[in-house]
């Protein structure tokens, strides 16, 4: 996410950082380079003209210049403008005091409108609401499918009709049904076009007058950059737009719709996609996506992905068996389902400060495949005991695996040194396991 702008500013600050004293021909030199990397970026013009100038008049004061560390005041400053023009606070959904909450999903097609319905439905269910979808884009009858298709995964009810034909009229009925269901929230997937029109101006107008929303939101691909920011100023302009999600942030390597939709439309980004799956969809901070695009990482963001895999109790089980000297096969096997639950390996490890400065660092997932196949391949004894497993057991644990009996000692020689690694931390007093740590 974003790694192209982050490498750029990264080298940009590196030249300053390493700097005794700076001057104020060197501020003007490494912001020139900051304007040329956001406009690389495809981050709006104006956007780019204000955030310099107002990082410049910040940056060229005397507490900065005879600063002990000018080049680090510098990108403190940087930093503190970024979040500024994310949007300085997170933002989140408003709820209606009158359940339902009726929240309208809008933008054009190919967004991930329609995905993205169903990913905050199970945002919501996972805090204990009761959501509902309704299908009404009846442009398109794949998205009604979809949606269906989505409904049953996550386990919520989806309202539609293959009679109605008027999207008003369905969203109507949804809303009736909603409230003889006691649903709290109502989600309206809405239909979009390849580019902002008239009548799909006027059907959302229509929508929103008959079933008044709480909140209208609209879907944006991220990796459409301007054109995405253009959009959302339509659709705020016509319509009216309460906030912005954000798709494909998992592929956006520029950062363009993320660093300018906010300023362009004045509404606030409160999602971001992070992948196709349906627990992909975050909560937008601006200070996280500011400390990740300088390469601070996002420890906070980290911490809570591991809270929502790892359940406390469970980590002191955990911790009990490293201490007895009980981890097994089985549980290291349980604990790399529950690291992989946290999302994509080379995610988690953006979100770790400074390890995007180190080159050549990545996660293969096919590793993690190959090392599951081969505890799988074990017997229930083998993975309670592994002093058992001799050579006539690794060639058939291989065989079993598709793997080589190469690659089944090379597993339990890492599983070994885990364990050896792990109880290291018995026996000091006050020291707990890390609640972060994978194994």
């Amino acid at each position: 996410m974003l790694e192209a702008l982050s490498e750029k500013l990264e080298s940009i600050f590196k030249k300053l950082r390493s700097r005794g004293i700076l001057k104020e021909e060197d501020i003007d030199t490494a912001l020139k380079e900051v304007r040329l990397a956001l406009l690389e970026a495809d981050v709006n013009f104006k956007v780019v003209k204000d955030f310099v100038q107002n990082v410049k008049l910040k940056a060229v004061g005397k507490e900065v210049l005879e600063s002990l560390t000018p080049g680090q005041q510098v990108v403190k400053i940087v930093y503190a403008e970024l979040c500024d023009l994310l949007g300085g606070t997170g933002s989140k959904i408003h709820l209606s005091p009158n359940p339902p909450t009726i929240i309208m999903m809008v933008g054009l097609h190919g967004s991930g409108k329609t995905t993205t319905s169903a990913k905050l439905a199970r945002l919501f269910k996972g805090e204990g609401r009761r959501p509902m979808l309704v299908a009404a884009d009846l442009q398109r009858p794949a998205a009604i499918e979809q949606l269906i298709t989505l409904g049953k995964q996550i386990d919520v009810p989806v309202f539609y009709s293959q009679e109605t034909k008027n999207p008003v009229q369905l969203c109507g009925e949804a809303l009736r049904k909603a409230k003889l269901d006691a649903r709290d929230v109502l989600i309206l997937d809405t239909a979009g076009r390849l580019h902002v029109d008239d009548s799909l101006m006027k059907e959302l107008e229509e929508i929103k007058a008959q079933v008044p929303p709480k909140e209208t939101l609209f879907v944006a691909d991220a990796m459409t950059g301007q054109d995405a920011v253009h959009s959302a100023k339509n659709f705020n302009d016509v319509i009216g737009i309460d906030g912005i999600i954000l798709t494909k942030m998992d592929g956006d390597a520029r950062g363009g719709a993320a660093l300018s939709i906010r300023a362009v439309t004045g509404k606030p980004i409160k999602f971001i996609g992070m992948g196709e799956k349906i627990d992909m969809l975050e909560a937008f901070y601006p200070d996280r996506i500011a400390s990740r695009i300088l390469g601070m990482g996002d420890i906070l963001g980290l911490i809570e992905q591991a809270e929502k895999a790892f359940d406390q109790r469970e980590a002191e089980k955990l911790q009990e068996k490293i201490f007895g000297e009980s981890f097994s096969f089985e549980d290291l096997k349980e604990q790399m389902k529950k690291l992989r639950s946290m999302g994509p390996l080379e995610n988690l490890l953006n979100m770790i400060p400074g390890i995007g400065k180190v080159k050549n660092v990545s996660v293969d997932e096919r590793e993690f495949v190959k090392i599951e196949a081969i505890i799988n391949s074990m017997t229930r004894e083998e993975r309670r005991n592994h002093s058992v497993i001799n050579g006539s057991r690794r060639r058939r644990i291989a065989s079993g695996s598709g793997t080589t009996v190469a690659d089944v000692n090379r597993v339990i020689k890492q599983y070994l040194e885990m364990k050896k690694m792990l109880k290291m931390f018995k026996g000091k007093k006050g020291m707990r396991m890390p609640k972060i740590l994978p194994f």
